[in-house]
């Protein structure tokens, strides 16, 4: 029997990569979970709860970043690679690719619940009010020019995008490309904005590749500020700066609410009820995946996943809803429940 462990170790990248390429990692005695930094709270909760309530080690959970992670996960089947990754978005195609062409073929994919992505500010300063248009017109790299042509982003102020909008420089702290939360920002936010232009939506069918990289690529010129895949110190700048806008998930804003406000975006303020109802705008699902090679050579795997869907978790009473978590429907929830337990393999 394992010794227990309440310990819950945040390993940097560097760390992890150094644990497992020095070989300590080679015959493992608790879990390895990476990836995303959304995620990371909920993990990390449930971690500590097993560690507590269980004789098997507390998982090492570590927060990469949904594409860093994924890109850990696929890295091979052997156990110097990560068990459990974490993303705010869903597994891309390419990457089960990866995974396949290194030995990873057989994956357990578990939706968690629901989370909305959220522009915050200091309550020191007024709250936003914000249309999808208005933030694609902030922080996209190219903008219509009004004449069905795009131009380079001229605008610096909100007042500039939209006259209703404050006079203040435009200035948004956010995730980096590896971020899942990014990933979900720029389908959802982005390219929601992005085609209440007519014929930027016609431009799906014609040309995708073209709008895609319209709609998707956020400005480079100072006015969105990568901040890392740490979503506290997101919390801390903006703190220390009350004209500025931070991008990161729903949990983060549910546990600084004291000192943060959410804006609204087309009219709906980013709540539990409306991000759990699909009304709130910038909504997505978070998922973790099990290199399903580990089980049985791992301890614990099962039973951490066990616990990780159990109605005392996940459920809508549950302890992660505290920290957050916007539960699925107890109709989804059982079907999710059942497909981990019988741990079917991933369907694209």
């Amino acid at each position: 029997m394992l010794k227990k462990n309440s310990l819950v170790v945040a390993l940097t990248a560097g760390a992890f990569a150094l644990a497992i390429g020095t070989g300590t990692a080679a015959a493992r005695d608790r879990i390895q979970i990476v990836g995303s930094s959304t995620v990371f709270p909920f993990s990390t909760t449930v971690a500590e709860r097993f560690g507590k309530n269980t004789d098997f080690n507390t998982p090492v959970v570590e927060s990469t970043g949904s594409g860093g992670g994924l890109k850990l996960f696929c890295t091979g089947a052997g156990l110097d690679t990560p068990d459990i990754t974490n993303a705010s978005r869903r597994i891309k195609s390419s990457e089960v690719e990866t995974c396949a062409s290194n030995g990873v073929n057989d994956i357990v994919e578990v939706k968690i619940g629901y989370d909305g992505i959220v522009m915050a500010n200091s309550r020191e300063s007024g709250q936003m009010a914000l249309s999808l248009q208005d933030i694609f017109l902030a922080l996209a790299k190219d903008v219509p020019d009004g004449e069905g042509k795009t131009q380079p982003n001229p605008y610096t102020t909100w007042k500039e995008v939209n006259p209703e909008l404050p006079d203040i420089k435009i200035e948004v702290l956010g995730p980096p490309p590896t971020s899942g939360t990014r990933d979900a920002f720029a389908e959802l936010a982005l390219e929601g904005g992005c085609k209440t232009f007519g014929w930027i939506k016609d431009m799906k069918k014609a040309d995708k590749s073209a709008y895609k990289n319209l709609c998707h690529t956020v400005r480079e010129d100072g006015h969105y500020i990568e901040a890392g895949e740490n979503d506290n110190l997101i919390v801390q700048k903006l703190q220390a700066n009350p004209d500025a806008l931070g991008v990161f998930g729903y949990s983060f804003l549910d546990q600084n609410s004291d000192v943060l406000q959410g804006s609204t975006v087309e009219g709906m303020s980013p709540e539990f009820e409306a991000i759990a109802a699909g009304d709130y705008p910038v909504s997505r699902s978070l998922y973790f995946y099990v290199k399903k090679d580990h089980i049985g050579q791992v301890p614990g795997i099962e039973e951490f996943l066990a616990e990780f869907t159990s109605e005392d978790a996940w459920g809508e009473e549950g302890y992660l809803a505290e920290k957050g978590l916007i539960p699925m429907t107890t109709e989804e929830r059982d079907t999710w429940a059942k497909s981990v337990k019988d741990l079917q393999n991933l369907s694209m």
